[in-house]
């Protein structure tokens, strides 16, 4: 009896250090082609397949109220449902026959991309999917908001619930980072947003400059690492950091990443060996990739390159021309179960 005992204690630790091991990752992220929502996936977090032979996972023209969306977020709350948090936009709906304007709104009042809202996925399996809406020109303050983008979402144990980032201006002002707590349900907003980083203020209290884009990662000391976006100069990862996940923030300068081109969409994960993972989107390379460097620290970066480019750590097959992507560790046999389901 014992020596069964010790035989299944055996298995049960080597199975649960497999899974500790096990390097399962799903990554979403839009194209320009099509503004829609695309998935790879990965078994060990250096080569990547697309899924769905690179065309949209789900069908988000119902919800979109532009029709397309960009800059998808994926996470999981502890519970176990996925929310994938979209910007509501299509910058080429007039070409597309999708609207008669080029902007949903006037350039001259809102300036370049405007939209209203953001759209929120919530899922338990990554396969059916729950469409929702927020519609940010319907809450008390922000009538007058020229832009909502790139949602981000961070768990936050202090509430039991997801704080969403994202990037906001009103009418034609500066972008600053704004950011809300949902609800239990994942797709409501808790309360009315609230500024969470801005850039320096000028003598009349206007940002200097644009601030987008941010993640916000927690390391193991409990620190609160940020992450974002400065059009300071050439665009550029910046890093800050907090003791509490709503801030304030105390910059640290930009994250060293080697790149020498204006890039953005910073994305911080964790393989399992420890080692966090900075991915961004280089806008301004031809065609379109994303770059990556590696830390153990978050105060030593080392480059390990491009997709399919550099030393080849990092491949990908069946996509290219990607943009703006996040990346979730997800539990063994997902990946199995999203390649079944999308042959």
């Amino acid at each position: 009896t014992m020596n069964r005992f010790l035989q299944a204690m055996i298995l049960a630790m080597a199975a649960f250090a497999a899974m500790a091991q096990d390097a399962s990752y799903v990554m979403v992220y839009h194209k320009d082609a099509d503004h829609g929502l695309h998935m790879a996936v990965s078994r060990d977090s250096y080569n990547w397949r697309a899924l769905n032979n690179d065309k949209p996972i789900v069908d988000i023209t119902d919800v979109a109220l532009q029709k397309g969306i960009r800059d998808p977020f994926i996470a999981r709350s502890p519970d176990g449902t996925y929310v994938v948090a979209m910007t509501d936009l299509h910058v080429f709906a007039k070409r597309e026959g999708l609207r008669d304007t080029d902007w949903e709104r006037p350039k001259e009042q809102y300036e370049w991309g405007n939209n209203r809202g953001l759209v929120i996925l919530t899922s338990r399996d990554l396969i059916d999917w729950q469409k929702h809406y927020i519609n940010f020109t319907e809450i008390p303050g922000f009538e007058n908001v020229g832009c909502v983008w790139a949602p981000e979402l961070t768990w936050d144990d202090a509430t039991g619930s997801f704080l969403m980032h994202f990037t906001t201006r009103f009418g034609r002002g500066r972008n600053q980072i704004y950011a809300a707590h949902l609800k239990k349900n994942g797709f409501e907003l808790a309360e009315t947003p609230f500024l969470l980083f801005s850039a320096p203020c000028d003598e009349n209290g206007s940002p200097k400059y644009n601030v987008i884009d941010s993640d916000i990662v927690r390391g193991d000391d409990g620190t609160w690492h940020f992450f974002y976006v400065s059009h300071e100069g050439t665009a550029c990862i910046h890093h800050a950091t907090a003791k509490n996940l709503t801030g304030p923030y105390t910059e640290l300068g930009i994250v060293p990443d080697g790149e020498k081109r204006g890039h953005e969409a910073p994305n911080c994960w964790r393989r399992p060996d420890g080692t966090w993972v900075m991915m961004w989107d280089c806008y301004s390379r031809k065609p379109h990739n994303f770059g990556f460097v590696e830390t153990r620290d978050f105060a030593t970066w080392q480059p390990i390159g491009y997709f399919d480019q550099g030393d080849g750590k990092m491949t990908r097959k069946g996509f290219a021309e990607q943009k703006h992507g996040s990346v979730l560790r997800v539990e063994p046999g997902t990946i199995e179960k999203l390649e079944e389901r999308y042959k």
